[in-house]
This record gives C-alpha cells, structure tokens and sequence, in this order.
C-alpha cells in the first residue's frame, strides 16, 4: 500500500494579494483551516501519512503550522531548495526521502478527488507516472493532456492557444511516481514536469497514464478563484473537512459566544473565541478564531480571517477580510474588496466595490474610499493575448495603468536597460505611450522615442540591437474605442510567453522597485528611422524592373501614418498613383462594416473610371492589404494563393525552399505547388504571431494568411503593409502579368464559412467532441481540427478573442462546400447545447 506523498508547498500566491503579503499561499485559509491541510486530510482520508512538503517562500510558517505532523495524524518532512529548480528538480532534490511509489500534489488547490481509485489505475497499468487529469471548462491556463483509450498518454501541450485546445481534459499537477523516474531528473537543474519530465518519457517509450478523475477540482490562482471555492465549500459542492460543533447548518466552535438574537443562515464556520453580538446576521461566511462581531452586524458570503472586530451595524458582501483588521461601526463594505492584515477602517466609512487594501492601511472615519481598481481586476485572468494588451481607451487604458504596466515591464527587464517605444497617431496613444515611457524611466530604464512610428519600422529598428526589448501602441484594427499595446523582442518579434508572465507577476503583484533619482532612466529621440526603413526597402526589391513597368495604381492610404512615408517610396518606384484619404485622422482610420463596404466602392468605381492597372487597401496598423483589379474585383480569399503563385513563379529556378501558409488558407496553394520541383508548402496556426515564429525556419522564405497578412522573409520576419506592396508589384513586372491574368491561372477551390455564438466555458467541450468525432479519420492538428473526407475538408476552431465558434468547408464546387460547412456547424450547435 502507498504512503508516500509529496506536498508541493513554494508558492509565492502572487495573483493573491494583497491577502497573501504575509504568507505563503498554501497557508491562506479555506474554511477556518489552511488550504494545505485540507490536502493532508486529503492523504489521511486515502492512508497516505508519510509526506515530504518543498518548501521555498516563507517556509516558517508552514513548519510551525504543521511541524512533525504528529498532531494532523501524519508524519511530516520538509525540504528547502537553495534556488527554484521547476516543480520536477524540486521533487528530485527530495530524493533521499522517496524510495518507494509515492503521489505529488499541489498544497494550494481544493479538491475531493479519491486518490486511492487513481493508484489502483497506476497500478493496473503498471505505469512509470501517472498524471490525475480533470474536465475544465477553461483549459487555456492548464496543460491540455490527450490519451488514447486506454489511458494511454500520447500528447501534451502545455498552456495552448485556443486552437490547440484539443480536449477539456487538463493536467491537475497531481502525479503517481515510480521513485526510478527521479533518475531521468537532473540534479539541481531547473526541471519541469509538464515542459521537461513528461515529454521526455513520452519520447523514450516509458508507459506513462492519465487517469481522469471524478469530483471536484479547482486550482486558486487568483482572488476570483479564491472566492469561488471557498463558495464551493461552503455549499457543499466540495467534501472536506468542517472543524466545530453541527448547529443546523451551520459549525461552531466550543469556545465561540454567540448572541440569542444573532441570526446565522446557510453555513457559518465559527472559529475558537468568536464573540457575536445581538442581531448580527451571518450568512454563508466564515469567521476565523478570536473575531469580534458587533451590534446588528450583517455579513454576506464573506470571507474573514483571524482576530478581527467588526463593529456595530458594519455591513460586507462577498468580500475577504484576513487577521487583526479593525472596521468600524456602520462601515458599508461593496462587493468583492479585499482588506489585508491590520488595516483600520474608520466609523461611517464607505468602501466601493472591487477594492484592495494593502497591509497596514487606515481609512479615516466618514471618508468614502471609492478609488477601484476594477480595470485590472478585467486583466486578473489574463492580461496578455499573444503579446497584446487590449483595453477601452482611457477607461482601462488610462495613464495609471500606463505608468504601472511601463515599470512592470522596466522591471522585468531589469535596470539601465534600454527599450524602443512607438505609437500610431490616436490621441489616447499618445497619452499611453507617454505614461509607459514614464513609467520605464522611473525604474531605470532608457526609452527610445520614436514617436508616431508604423509597428513593421518599430520591428526594424528593434534589429539595430540598440534595445532590449520594444512596445507598440496602437488604436485596435478592430473596435475604435479601444488600445492595444504590443511587446516586442529585442529581435523585432512578439515577445514570447516567459517573458510576458514575468511581466503579469510584477504587475499583480505589486512589487515595482523604483530607482533612485540619480539613476532615472533617460528619454532619447532618435533621426533617421524612415531613412533607414526607406533605403532597407528599396535595397530588397527590383526598383528598375518596377520603374519600367510603369505602374499605375491607386492606394488609399486609409488615414493612417502610412500617408507621412508611402508616397516617397512609390515615387522612387516611378508609379503613377492616385492616392485616397492620404492623410492621417486616427477619428477615420477605424471603419466599421458599412465605412468599409463604402470605401471599397468608392475604390471600385475609381478603378474603373481611371483604368488604373492595381489598387490597395494600406490598413492603419501597417500590417495587412486589400487589393483590386483593374475592373473593380476585389480579391478576398483568392489574394493568398495569388501572391503565393507570383512568388513561386518569380522563384522557380532557386534552390529547395518552402512557403507557410495558415491552416485557414485554400488548398489550392498546395495544387498550384505540383507546378515547381523546389517548393514546399506547410501549414502553420492562423495568426501573425505563428507566422513571426515560423520564420525562424530559414528555408520560409514567404508566408501568409487569409487576412491579407504577407511576409517576405529576405526584407523582414514581420508583415508590413508597404512592403508586401512593393514586392507585388516587383512580382508583377517580373512575369509580365497582371492580378487578374494570375487569378485565372490558378485552380478553383470553394470555401464556406459558418460561425455559432459559443460561451467561453463550452469551447473545451466542443474541441474535445470535434476530436473524438474524427477518431479514425484523416485529420491535422495544427490550430483547431480539420478533417479531411476525400476532396472536402472541415476546419473547427474556436475564436480567441469572442465567444464564437468557427467552421470552414473547403471543396471543389461550392454547393459541396456549403453543404459540408452546414452540416458541421449543426454539430458544433449540438455539442455546445449539451
């Protein structure tokens, strides 16, 4: 029988404070009791008694919490890493006390699961590791695991975008280990189970499981999570442990004192020497040892810790009070505000909802505490979308958040380091920029000013290796009313996902290190950007070849910063241009569906009436194109496989290469591909940060996608608007052809797209449905689903950004087409109704 456990016990509880400055997360109290010792009663519950916890932040006051565990029933061990060696190298460096089979489990989850039931499946399966896996309705922040039917594990990926959310089925962080598996572990190395161990047995054959348990789960990462399971314990939806004597509902400690006339409804937790006063009421909360509640007092589904006096009449609402607060008579406490170790909360005082005090904070008697911090708490989930920050123009965008989110990145960085800044021409831009330039300075670091710069240049510029690391602020492509800011690499491309979580860390967790005066970061505004962008431009097309063909074209520049630097360069081309809202009004530069149809025949009818050979949509955040013919055609979902048949006739007689397109793009990029020997085509996820990635791969030399998004790998790894552009155009004069001459040439797919409104918490399922309903089919699994069934594919995939669900039916006629795509988001429609 296995006794042996693990106790994963080192956690800061970052995205917990301000309740977690004075603790360690696994300490933070769940029903009266600390969230650890719900997971030893776990263990106990399943004859598990020899447990080693690791311990790294604030270890004291775990061991003397628990110290031999003796009075827990259990024996207890501890280690203490000299350094953070991941969650595996913490395990290995305990080795000296795991010889036998043993279990690893978080100390700062709530969970009923029945471990026994998992053990005995390890066992059955002779397993080396077995990991406990879960249903969750949002699996984006867990590592999606798949296995086949028996258990058998055959993929992971850990924290996936949407369209690698392949199933609902996520890791849970509790493992069964053979002790032999410590050996594939190197000694004090950082060390992961998930990126690191797994992966690693997966690859050399070892038999590794998952068991995906019954009951009930729930990691608290963060304040809402920590609300929501302490509303789970307290109704029953988990079963733990209630310490205190049964009355009604409700369970009460011996030593508490409570009023005849108190009021206690649902379930109350009373600690030891809690004293309620006369017609209190206290509903589905709980009071920690030694509280003090007052005269007519009213708690609702609160949270409070220990040794705190709450006064007469004061009134709380789902809300989390920790140890030795003071609040005082007929103080109002809003919705969700949470109080820190011994602040003081004056009479008469009125506390807004959704607000945090940090430790030792005093609200003066009658004041009325309204400053919220409601716009973060947007971001508690998750701040970043790729490398992107998205929130309403100086609602969430405001110069606070800035400042706040400039020193964050600062600090990540670290001191007397040097980053490049941006912005396109919205005023709410401005105002961003300059607090994050603010806000980076007053920890040290050195800002590059280049103002009202097009990102594609701001990537540019990044390859200079003047900077470490870069930011964009730009009005969003997509809603007008909001701001997106973008971190870059010191490379140019989107900050990748370590680097960013560091950033949420500083962020939530408060922990800004300003400099001192001396050390203020510097402001510099440097020359010649454009002139660099311009000759980098015209050094990698065919400025001759272009200049003979004499191209006539019209561009609407669409109000963007595009207008200050296009015009030149298409003079240097020698085009004849006729150019359309060139000038820059970031109020414009945002269209909506009907600005947008009107431009486009406004466009149209130029064309036509001109004659002019091309036209193109620039869109204001440099990054995709939309292009016309000389009779008015717009080529939409044709205009990838177009430029991709250009490139690959332009490069026919090169060495082997390969192009990358979206898994969303036609195939019949793939039937234009049979015509030359030397190309290769792959499939890559359907967004421009995949695309940024992929060109790491030296042999891409294009890339693109459905959106109008081109890449040219020998000028740049990004998109950029103007020089897709240029490259078209050099494309064109080399072949002799125009647009249209090179559509016709092509083969004819159909496409057919559908979309079904889909809650965020449905998608998992309807990923785990799509994967389980092409079992045995040929399929891809790049981003989403997509199944092949002869001469017709479907693609499933779900939104990232709206609660939508995706469907695309490609075929060779496109009646098939529709048919399919109808069909298939039937299902979709089905599975989500479920």
């Amino acid at each position: 029988m296995m006794k042996k456990a693990v106790i994963m016990a080192g956690g800061f509880g970052t995205r917990l404070r301000p309740i977690t400055m004075n603790l360690p997360k696994p300490m933070v109290p769940m029903m009266n009791v600390p969230m650890m010792e719900h997971i030893v009663n776990l263990l106990k519950k399943n004859n598990i008694t020899d447990i080693v916890s690791l311990l790294y932040f604030q270890p004291e006051k775990i061991t003397s919490y628990f110290g031999t565990g003796s009075n827990f029933g259990i024996s207890m061990k501890y280690m203490q890493a000299m350094a953070d060696y991941g969650t595996a190298g913490a395990v290995r460096y305990a080795q000296e006390h795991l010889t036998d089979r043993f279990i690893v489990i978080s100390g700062d989850v709530l969970t009923d699961f029945d471990l026994g039931a998992a053990i005995k499946f390890h066992e059955e399966k002779k397993a080396k590791a077995t990991i406990v896996l879960t249903q969750a309705a949002n699996p984006l922040a867990f590592g999606i695991v798949m296995t086949d039917k028996d258990g058998k594990i055959n993929r992971f990926l850990e924290k996936p975008s949407w369209g690698e959310v392949f199933s609902d089925t996520i890791n849970t962080g509790i493992y069964i280990l053979e002790p032999d598996v410590l050996d594939l572990i190197p000694y004090q190395k950082d060390f992961d189970f998930s990126k690191d161990l797994f992966p690693l047995m997966l690859q050399q054959g070892l038999p590794l499981y998952g068991y995906t348990a019954t009951g009930y789960w729930q990691d608290v990462g963060n304040l809402d999570q920590y609300q929501q399971a302490q509303s789970d314990a307290i109704t029953g939806k988990v079963k733990v442990e209630i310490k205190g004597e049964k009355r009604g509902g409700s369970y009460v400690a011996a030593s508490a004192v409570i009023h005849e006339t108190a009021k206690l409804s649902g379930t109350v937790i009373i600690g030891e020497n809690v004293v309620v006063g006369p017609r209190a009421e206290i509903t589905n909360s709980s009071l920690g040892d030694g509280c003090h509640v007052g005269y007519g007092a009213k708690i609702d589904n609160s949270v409070v810790w220990e040794r705190t006096r709450i006064g007469d009449y004061a009134s709380l609402a789902n809300d989390v009070v920790t140890n030795d607060v003071t609040i005082g008579d007929y103080v109002t406490i809003g919705e969700s505000v949470f109080i820190s170790d011994g602040c003081r909360i004056g009479d008469y005082a009125k506390l807004a909802s959704n607000i945090k005090l940090w430790p030792q904070k005093e609200v003066e008697s009658r004041a009325i505490l309204t400053r919220s911090l409601v716009q973060e708490e947007k971001w508690m989930r998750d701040l970043f979308t790729d490398a992107r920050v998205t929130g309403a123009s100086n609602i969430e965008m405001n110069p606070e958040f800035g400042a706040k989110f400039g020193a964050a990145l600062g600090n990540s960085l670290g001191s007397d380091k040097t980053v490049i800044g941006s912005r396109d021409a919205n005023e709410v831009c401005r105002m961003v920029k300059r607090a994050m330039a603010a806000g980076l300075m007053s920890v040290g670091t050195h800002v590059i000013d280049l103002q009202t710069t097009p990102l594609p240049l701001t990537r540019q510029a990044l390859r200079e290796g003047k900077a470490v690391a870069g930011f964009h602020v730009r009005q969003s492509p997509y809603y007008p009313k909001q701001v997106d800011i973008i971190l870059l690499n010191a490379d140019g491309r989107d900050m990748q996902t370590g680097a960013l979580k560091k950033i949420e860390r500083l962020f939530f967790g408060e922990d800004i290190k300003r400099v001192d005066p001396e050390q203020i970061g510097g402001l510099i505004f440097p020359e010649r950007t454009v002139e660099a962008y311009n000759a980098a431009y015209t050094g990698a097309i065919d400025v001759k070849k272009i200049a003979e063909r004499q191209f006539s074209i019209v561009v609407d520049y669409a109000y963007g910063m595009t207008s200050a630097i296009f015009p030149r360069l298409l003079g240097e081309l020698q085009c004849q241009v006729v150019g359309l809202n060139g000038y820059i009004d970031s109020r414009r530069a945002i269209r909506g569906d009907e600005q947008s149809k009107s431009a486009r025949e406004q466009m149209s009818q130029v064309m036509i009436s001109l004659k002019y050979e091309i036209g193109f949509i620039i869109d204001p955040g440099v990054e995709k194109i939309s292009v016309v013919d000389a009779s008015g055609n717009w080529y939409d979902k044709r205009l990838l496989p177009i430029v991709a048949k250009l490139f690959m006739e332009t490069n026919k007689d090169r060495t082997p290469y390969k192009i990358a397109v979206s898994v969303v793009a036609s195939s019949e990029i793939e039937e234009a591909a049979k015509a030359y020997n030397n190309v290769t085509v792959v499939r890559i996820p359907n967004s421009h940060s995949a695309m940024m990635e992929a060109t790491r791969d030296k042999d891409i030399l294009f890339l693109g996608d459905m959106r109008g998004r081109l890449i040219f790998t020998e000028f740049f790894f990004a998109s950029d608007s103007m020089f897709a552009i240029g490259k078209i155009l050099d494309m064109l004069a080399k072949t002799g052809k125009t647009i249209a001459e090179v559509e016709k040439e092509l083969p004819k797919r159909y496409q057919s797209n559908r979309q079904a409104p889909c809650p965020w918490e449905k998608k998992g399922l309807i990923m785990r449905r799509s994967m389980e309903y092409s079992e045995g089919k040929k399929r891809e699994l790049i981003d989403g689903v997509k199944i092949f069934d002869g001469d017709v594919s479907v693609l499933f995939l779900p939104d990232k950004e709206r609660g939508i669900f995706h469907v695309t039916a490609e075929a060779a006629d496109k009646a098939t087409a529709q048919a399919a795509a109808d069909a298939h988001i039937k299902l979709v429609e089905q599975w989500r109704d479920e």
